[in-house]
C-alpha cells in the first residue's frame, strides 16, 4: 500500500480530502512548525485550503525519508477521525487496484492537474496533460490493454480542468464529471461565419435565443466520421473536448471506438520534425501504448486549438513540396475519425478539405443562454457579491451578450468581487474588459499591489515591464507561437533569466521531461498584450498584420477612452495623435477594400469628428445638412469616404438641428457619428435621421437610416443531363457498352485524346441513356397539409420550452404534443388508405 503515496494522482485526491484538517496532520507527520506556519500563511501562491494540503504532503515526502500509509493512517487517528480515516483507506485501495495500468513515477513528480499547479498565476510544472512524461511499461500490450490505459489516464488527469480566472469559492477547478455546465450548441451552419473577428457584438445574446441549440447526446452519441467545432475564444471548445475525453472514458459515447487520442495544436507546433500519425501518436503516448501500430486499428483523434496551428495554410492547401513533415502526420488523420475544434475562420477553411465525408457535422458552440450565465453566478461566486454581479448584467446590456462567453463570465466576476466600487464605463466595451482583466492580472499577481492605475503608472519600471510583457506578445503571435522556450523570451529580453519569475502571471512555466516551456495565461490576453503594443509602437503598415487583433487596436484608438484605457495607450508619449488617427484610418482601408464592390455595405461608427455644414468641393460623398464646423478629425472622415467610394448619409437630408446632433452634453451639441453607404448605391436611401433622447451609448444618440434594398432573385440553372454510368453495374449492360466502344474505335487510332473522350460519351449516352434534367419529387408528402404542420409547430416550441425550463410540467407538454402529431399523421395516411380502397 505504501507504493500508492508514490503516485502524484493519489497525492492530489488525498489533498482534496485533508482540507480542513491538513494543519493538524501535517503536525502528527512530524512537519517542522515554521514550515506549516509559512503554508498556512501563503494567501498568494496557495489560494485554497486544498493548495495548502498538498504542499504539506509535498514537504512531508521532503523531510521524512520513509514515508509510508501507517504514519498517516496514525496521523489521522490523532486528530482524531475515523470518518477521514476512512475515506482515506477507501482512496487508496482503489489506486491499488489501478497500478496494472497507471504508469510508474518518481517520487517528486509534479502533475498539472494538482491544486497548487491549478493556480496559474504562479510558475508550475505541468507533466500530466502530456503522456510523455511518465516511464516507459517494459511490455508492450494489446488493443483492449491499451483502450484500458487511455481510459484511466484521462479520468485521472481530465477529470478537472483549470480556469484562467477560477471560480471564487471553493473548489478551485471546474470538475467536468459533475459540475459540466451544459453550452449552447448550434448548427454551425446557420451561424454567422465571420464570428471569430466580431468580437464588439451587442446581439451576442440575441443570436443564441434565434437558434434551436443541439443536445450534447445527439451530437456525441453517434460516432460520425468528422466532428467540426468552431467558437470564439473562451467560448468552451475546450471544455467539450474535455467533456468528451471523460464520456469515453466512462463508457458514456462512441462505445464501440477503442482509441481516443487527444492532441493540442500548440503542443503540435513543437513536433514539426514528426512526419507520420503513428510516430505522432508513439511520441506524445509512448508510455500508455508503447511502440504499438496505430495504423492497423481503428481509432478516433481529436484536435484541440486548429487556429494555433503554426502551418495551417500549410494544411490547408498542402503541395508535395512541403518542408514541415507535421502537416504530412496530420493529413494522414483524416483516414480516421477525427473531431476538431477551432475559431471560426480557422474551421471555415478546413472545411474545404474535409467534403468526403456524408455523416459530417460542423457546429458551433456559443457559450452560456441565460440559465447557464444564472447557474454559473450562483455557483461560483461569493454570497455578498451576487447581487453585485447580477446588478452589473443588468444594467448593461453589452456586459449581459458578454457573459454568454464562459471566459469572461468569469473575468467580470472576479473583477466585480474584486472592487471596492465599480465604474459603469469598466465594461462598456469589449476593450474595457480585456484592459480590466490585464489591471486585474498586473494588480493581483504581477506588482502585487492594490494601487489604482495612475498611481502604478507613475513608475517606469512598471511601464516598461508592461511593454516587455506586450513585446514577447506581439512577436511570438505574428510567428503563431502560442508555447515558447527561453530562448525565445531572450531574444526580446536578454536579462530575462535575473528577472524570470517577475514575469510569471502574464506568462506560466511548464515542466516536462523536455525542458521547460513558457506560454500566456490565456490566448485572448496574449493578444490584447500584442494589440497594446502594436497601438504604442508600430506604424500603421505593421499593424495591419495583426488582423485577428484590430478590432482590439480599434478600440484603443477610441477617443473617449476609460481611464485605464488613457494609462495602456500612452506608455510611448512621442507617438502623437494625429499619427494615432491617421493609423485608424489606414486599417479601415485596408479592411474595408477587400470588400467586394458589388456586396452591400454599411459603416457606422463614432469617427469623433465634424464634417460640418455644406459641402463644397466634396459632393460626391456628403451633402449640405451637416452641423456647426468642419474641423482637422473631420476632414480626415471625408477624405477616407473619398478614398472607399462611400458617402455620408446623415448630411443628406433636412432635418431640425435636434435631430442632426448626435452627441449631447451640457448644453452643447455635435454631429461625431456617422453611417457611410456605398455611393453607387445612395438611389436606396430614403431617409437618415437621429432619435433625441435615445441613447445607445453615454451621451451618444441612435441614429437610423432607412434603406430599401433590392433583392435581387437568383436565376434557376438547368442541370445538364448526366450520363447514367451506374448502369456498367448490369453485366448485360455492361458487355453491350465495351462492344459498342470497339466498334467505335475500330475505324483507326483517334489523333487526340478529346477525340476519344467524345466517341466513348457518346456510346454511353446511347446505350445508358442520360437523365430527365427533372427536379425530384417526393411522392410521399401528400399528408403534409396544414393540420399536421401545426402540430409539428407546437411540437418544435413544446421541445425547446423543455430545453430551457428542464421542469416535469414542459416535459410532459412535450410528450402530449409528440403523441398529437402522431396521431395526426396517422388519421391522415388512414383516411387516405380507406380513399384509394
Amino acid at each position: 500500500m505504501d507504493k500508492v503515496l508514490q503516485y502524484p494522482q493519489f497525492q492530489i485526491k488525498l489533498s482534496e480530502l485533508l482540507v480542513q484538517d491538513w494543519f493538524k496532520i501535517g503536525i502528527y507527520l512530524n512537519v517542522k512548525p515554521h514550515i506549516l506556519e509559512a503554508i498556512r500563511n501563503d494567501s498568494i501562491n496557495l489560494l485554497k485550503q486544498e493548495d495548502k494540503a498538498y504542499e504539506m504532503i509535498r514537504k512531508w515526502f521532503n523531510f521524512d525519508e520513509n514515508p509510508t500509509f501507517e504514519k498517516l493512517k496514525h496521523a489521522i487517528l490523532n486528530i482524531p477521525k475515523k470518518d477521514l480515516l476512512k475515506e482515506v483507506e477507501v482512496l487508496a485501495s482503489g489506486f491499488f487496484t489501478m497500478t496494472s495500468v497507471l504508469p510508474e513515477v518518481s517520487l517528486n513528480t509534479e502533475i498539472s492537474n494538482s491544486p497548487v499547479s491549478s493556480t496559474k498565476f504562479s510558475a508550475k510544472k505541468e507533466t500530466s496533460n502530456s503522456p510523455v512524461n511518465s516511464t516507459k511499461f517494459s511490455a508492450k500490450k494489446d488493443i483492449s490493454e491499451n483502450c484500458t490505459a487511455l481510459k484511466s489516464f484521462y479520468l485521472i488527469n481530465y477529470g478537472k480542468i483549470s480556469e484562467v480566472q477560477p471560480p471564487l469559492k471553493f473548489p478551485a477547478n471546474v470538475d467536468l464529471m459533475h459540475k459540466f455546465v451544459d453550452l449552447c450548441i448550434v448548427d454551425a451552419v446557420n451561424t454567422q461565419t465571420d464570428a471569430a473577428f466580431s468580437v464588439e457584438r451587442k446581439e451576442f445574446l440575441e443570436m443564441q435565443l434565434r437558434y434551436t441549440p443541439i443536445p450534447y447526446s445527439e451530437i456525441f452519441m453517434k460516432e460520425r466520421s468528422v466532428t467540426l467545432i468552431s467558437g470564439i475564444a473562451g467560448i468552451g471548445k475546450t471544455w467539450l473536448l474535455r467533456k468528451c475525453l471523460l464520456d469515453w472514458s466512462n463508457g458514456l459515447i462512441w462505445k464501440n471506438v477503442k482509441l481516443v487520442f487527444y492532441l493540442e495544436c500548440r503542443r503540435l507546433n513543437l513536433c514539426q520534425n514528426i512526419g507520420n500519425i503513428n510516430e505522432l501518436v508513439n511520441y506524445f503516448y509512448e508510455d500508455i501504448i508503447n511502440d504499438f501500430n496505430i495504423n492497423i486499428h481503428p481509432a478516433l483523434f481529436i484536435i484541440d486549438g486548429l487556429d494555433e496551428f503554426k502551418y495551417l495554410n500549410e494544411l490547408i492547401n498542402p503541395s508535395s513540396s512541403c518542408s514541415y513533415p507535421i502537416v504530412n502526420a496530420l493529413t494522414e488523420i483524416q483516414k480516421y475519425k477525427y473531431v476538431v475544434a477551432g475559431r471560426v475562420y480557422a474551421i471555415d477553411k478546413y472545411q474545404s478539405i474535409s467534403t468526403e465525408h456524408s455523416d459530417k457535422i460542423n457546429i458551433q458552440i456559443m457559450g452560456f443562454n441565460e440559465s447557464g450565465i444564472n447557474n454559473y453566478i450562483e455557483n461560483n461566486v461569493l454570497e455578498e457579491k451576487k447581487d453585485v454581479v447580477k446588478a452589473t448584467l443588468k444594467e448593461s446590456a453589452i456586459a449581459k451578450s458578454m457573459s454568454s462567453v464562459p471566459f469572461y463570465l468569469s473575468s467580470m466576476c472576479k473583477i466585480i468581487s474584486n472592487s471596492k466600487s465599480l465604474c459603469k464605463s469598466t465594461f462598456l466595451t469589449m476593450t474595457d474588459l480585456y484592459a480590466n482583466i490585464f489591471l486585474y492580472f498586473l494588480q493581483k499577481h504581477v506588482i502585487k499591489s492594490n494601487k489604482l492605475i495612475y498611481q502604478l503608472m507613475e513608475n517606469n519600471s512598471n511601464k516598461v515591464y508592461i511593454l516587455n510583457i506586450c513585446k514577447i506578445a506581439y512577436q511570438l503571435l505574428i510567428e503563431n507561437r502560442v508555447i515558447f522556450s527561453k530562448e525565445d523570451i531572450q531574444t526580446f529580453i536578454i536579462d530575462f533569466d535575473k528577472n524570470e519569475e517577475n514575469f510569471f502571471g502574464f506568462i506560466e512555466r511548464i515542466e516536462t521531461n523536455l525542458g521547460y516551456f513558457y506560454q500566456f495565461a490565456h490566448l485572448t490576453i496574449m493578444e490584447f498584450c500584442a494589440s497594446v503594443y502594436a497601438y504604442n509602437c508600430l506604424s500603421s503598415e505593421e499593424i495591419i498584420n495583426l488582423r485577428g487583433c484590430l478590432s482590439m487596436i480599434c478600440g484603443l484608438a477610441n477617443k473617449n477612452q476609460s481611464g485605464l484605457l488613457k494609462f495602456l495607450v500612452s506608455l510611448k508619449p512621442l507617438k502623437e495623435t494625429c499619427e494615432e488617427s491617421l493609423s485608424l484610418f489606414f486599417i479601415f482601408d485596408e479592411v474595408v477594400l477587400q470588400v467586394p464592390i458589388e456586396e452591400i455595405m454599411i459603416l457606422g461608427a463614432d469617427f469623433n469628428g465634424h464634417v460640418g455644414e455644406g459641402n463644397s468641393d466634396d459632393e460626391e460623398v456628403m451633402g449640405r445638412y451637416g452641423v456647426n464646423e468642419r474641423n482637422t478629425e473631420g476632414q480626415m472622415v471625408v477624405h477616407f469616404a473619398k478614398r472607399i467610394k462611400m458617402a455620408v448619409i446623415n448630411t443628406y437630408f433636412k432635418k431640425k438641428e435636434e435631430h442632426r446632433v448626435t452627441y449631447k452634453s451640457g448644453g452643447r451639441g455635435t454631429q461625431v457619428d456617422y453611417i457611410l453607404y456605398r455611393r453607387r448605391n445612395l438611389k436606396e436611401v430614403s431617409d437618415c435621421k437621429v432619435v433625441p433622447g435615445e441613447s445607445v451609448a453615454k451621451q451618444h444618440r441612435m441614429v437610423i437610416g432607412k434603406m430599401v434594398l433590392e433583392v435581387k432573385k437568383k436565376k434557376r440553372v438547368r442541370a445538364e443531363p448526366k450520363i447514367k454510368w451506374w448502369k456498367l453495374k448490369d453485366e448485360d449492360c455492361c458487355v453491350k457498352f465495351r462492344d459498342e466502344v470497339r466498334q467505335a474505335l475500330s475505324g483507326g487510332v483517334l489523333d487526340t485524346w478529346k477525340g476519344m473522350s467524345n466517341t466513348v460519351r457518346d456510346v454511353a449516352r446511347k446505350i445508358l441513356g442520360v437523365t430527365s434534367r427533372q427536379k425530384k419529387i417526393d411522392k410521399e408528402t401528400w399528408w403534409w397539409n396544414e393540420e399536421v404542420q401545426e402540430s409539428l409547430r407546437g411540437k418544435q416550441l413544446a421541445k425547446k420550452n423543455w430545453h430551457f425550463q428542464q421542469d416535469e410540467e414542459s416535459r410532459q407538454k412535450y410528450k402530449e404534443m409528440c403523441g398529437k402529431t402522431k396521431r395526426a399523421v396517422a388519421k391522415l395516411k388512414k383516411m387516405q388508405i380507406c380513399m384509394r380502397s
